[in-house]
């Protein structure tokens, strides 16, 4: 079988371009069409990687070939008679998981964002020749892809091939100095390697990602769906992301939230990346195999609809966090303070009352990417209100002892993510429904079709868990704990940034009544300067229905309000362990928290 060939070449580091050529050696005698993709699997936005294609051009045989732009992503060569090589120059400076990044230090990228794709060929082997930097100041870039060699010596330039163009642009490239370790999960061999200035005890974080490894791998009954696995990590002073792939994922953090050398227990910045990883680790099953419907085969051309982002990314930001517990990485204790933050997260959200998580899926494409200043108020994160329903599933099934949301899970993977099928819309409900009865109709219609809060409260309680809320301590309290210092008795019901700016005025808050906006920047709150600390000393000593005075500049015109203050709400949670929990209720949360 003919093959299609690629070469990518990073061509000029301080200009930030990429040289990529595609060779066909038997184009279209009516002419070849190129495609680039205009979105890649796991987010969800159309993201025109062809705005970063600064030339293209072709040529076969030597000599230069006719190539004209139809559309915003589509190029057509003339009909020629031999192999047809078209080059492209590529712009990469894009710091995130998602595109091509290229300057003196590193470069990245992801296929969607590089590799043309000739149509008709889609389906054929691809050879890939990763050309290093001339001159010889980069001697020390290495190559860190999960891409099989076609040559390429271990972690070295060279040439990679994969089965189809699918497959091709699923295996990011991370070029560079970067910090090697590895270790084994699954008796599959996991690789880590690091970019960015760190200092990082990477024999830990090798031991600690086993062990999370390997309660996922154990979740779905093994072995592992892959041969070998990469995580690719970038190092910065501030960033943060993550993007899964079928055999690695790319992840950004903080340098500081990488455990130091020398260093004891698991600080909040660490757990908070261990979760990172966890989350992109689930989706090698869940979402890159178990898929819906809609994504097989992906259409990465235009967007792809499915109700269905609330079960692939809100079960596994469900599990993230649940995995450290059960992996013995942090104990009970701790992972109710994540899950009381992430109930938090969803309680200080009026638009999970306006949009169901059903609904967040399917307009992913134009609101969860697009978030603007009203985003509280009339969309709710399929994510996070998905974790929720996930964890209200779960203890549903396991509280009428039907089940789990584990058995639901291993099901998915054998009917569907073993069998690369597609999940159709209504399978998780049909399956939840044969594990625990029909009862499960009137869940999905209540809590994912609908807007309803899942009874946390009273299920938790089954489980021994004392559910509590409170009002917030003030904008760095992010719950899972109880409050500290003096609790607030009302409230503004906005969101102020450092720079007295509202971000947000929230539906029927006190701000929004006075007739305050966002993008408002106060000037004075009951007479005196405005700031932080003054906005925080109001609401913990004025009470509500007090009428405050509020000065703020509306673009570039002063405005005048009475603002009456409202109660401060209770809508930040904390969660803790009953001592003195029936027999049942232990048992119960004992199967929930052990490793599945």
């Amino acid at each position: 079988m003919s093959v299609t060939s690629y070469q990518i070449t990073p061509r000029d580091l301080h200009a930030h371009l990429f040289e990529v050529r595609c060779t066909v050696g038997d184009p279209d005698p009516a002419g070849q069409r190129f495609r680039l993709p205009s979105w890649i699997p796991g987010s969800y936005l159309i993201r025109e990687f062809a705005r970063q294609f600064i030339e293209v051009r072709a040529e076969a045989g030597g000599v230069a070939a006719m190539i004209r732009k139809e559309s915003k992503d589509v190029w057509r060569a003339a009909p020629v008679s031999g192999p047809l090589t078209v080059i492209a120059s590529v712009y990469a400076f894009d710091l995130s998981v998602r595109a091509a990044y290229l300057d003196a230090t590193r470069a990245y990228f992801n296929g969607p964002s590089v590799f043309l794709c000739p149509e008709g060929h889609e389906g054929r082997p691809c050879l890939l020749e990763i050309v290093p930097p001339a001159g010889g100041s980069h001697a020390d870039w290495r190559v860190a892809t999960t891409l099989e060699s076609d040559g390429a010596p271990s972690h070295g330039f060279g040439r990679y091939r994969a089965p189809n163009y699918d497959a091709l642009i699923d295996h990011p490239v991370e070029i560079g100095d970067f910090a090697l370790a590895a270790f084994a999960a699954g008796d599959v061999r996991h690789e880590i390697a690091v970019s960015g200035r760190q200092n990082c005890d990477l024999e830990r974080l090798a031991r600690d990602l086993a062990r999370m490894c390997q309660s996922h791998i154990d979740l779905f009954g093994g072995p592992a769906p892959f041969d070998r696995y990469l995580f690719q990590i970038v190092a910065l002073g501030e960033g943060y992301g993550g993007l899964e792939h079928r055999s690695s994922t790319s992840l950004l953090c903080r340098r500081d939230e990488l455990p130091a050398r020398g260093a004891a227990g698991i600080d909040d910045d660490y757990l908070h990346f261990l979760g990172l990883a966890s989350h992109e680790y689930f989706h090698a099953w869940n979402v890159k195999r178990i898929k819906p419907a809609a994504f097989v085969p992906y259409d990465l051309s235009r967007e792809s609809y499915t109700r269905q982002l609330w079960a692939f990314e809100g079960i596994t930001s469900y599990y993230d966090d649940l995995a450290l517990v059960r992996c013995g990485l942090i104990d009970a204790k701790r992972y109710l303070e994540l899950l009381g933050r992430a109930i938090t997260t969803v309680l200080r959200t009026p638009g999970r009352f306006v949009q169901s998580v059903a609904e967040s899926s399917f307009d992913a494409w134009i609101k969860f990417y697009r978030q603007d200043e009203n985003w509280p108020n009339a969309g709710v994160s399929y994510y996070a209100k998905g974790s929720l329903v996930a964890l209200a599933l779960d203890l549903t099934l396991r509280a009428a002892q039907r089940g789990s949301l584990d058995v639901v899970m291993r099901t998915l993977w054998e009917r569907y993510g073993r069998a690369g099928a597609g999940v159709p819309e209504d399978a998780i409900e049909q399956i939840c429904r044969e594990v625990g009865g029909d009862d499960m109709h009137a869940f999905f219609r209540r809590f994912v079709h609908g807007t309803e809060d899942p009874p946390l409260e009273s299920l938790l309680d089954v489980f021994g868990v004392d559910w509590s809320v409170r009002p917030s301590s003030g904008p760095n309290d992010r719950g899972g704990k109880p409050g500290n210092g003096t609790v607030p008795q009302s409230s503004l019901g906005t969101k102020v940034g450092n720079d007295l700016k509202l971000q947000h005025v929230y539906s029927g808050g006190a701000a929004e009544r006075a007739g305050l906006a966002p993008n408002d920047i106060l000037v004075a709150v009951d007479g005196l300067r405005a700031s932080g600390d003054a906005i925080d000393a109001l609401v913990k000593r004025r009470s509500p229905g007090e009428r405050i005075p509020v000065l703020a500049f509306r673009r570039d015109e002063l405005i005048s309000v009475d603002v009456e203050l409202m109660p401060a709400p209770n809508d930040t949670c904390y969660l803790g362990l009953r001592v003195d929990a029936p027999e049942r209720a232990v048992a119960l949360r004992n199967a929930w928290l052990a490793p599945a």
